[in-house]
């Protein structure tokens, strides 16, 4: 007997997957079953989960804040420079 499992996830994220799983040759609903017999099969989640690093948290939060953020530059190449610039 199959069963349904539904799941709310926002336009982007749905897009996303779908188009991931597609570029993989598989349909979402597959990429969930291999998800869900690999969580069985090693009892648990198939990936660490963990909390994002401390600078990763402060950058985040940096811009929600605006704050350290770089100026705007008036091309790629500008900004590619910048990056670079050590």
């Amino acid at each position: 007997m199959s069963r349904t499992i539904q799941i709310r996830v926002d336009d982007f994220m749905k897009n996303a997957a779908d188009e991931l799983f597609t570029s993989l040759g598989l349909d979402t609903s597959t990429a969930v079953r291999i998800f869900l017999t690999i969580a069985i099969e090693t009892g648990g989640i198939p990936f660490d989960v963990k909390l994002p690093p401390a600078s990763l948290k402060k950058a985040m939060k940096d811009v929600l804040d605006k704050k350290n953020l770089s100026k705007p530059y008036s091309s790629a190449k500008d900004a590619i420079d910048a990056m670079l610039e050590d």
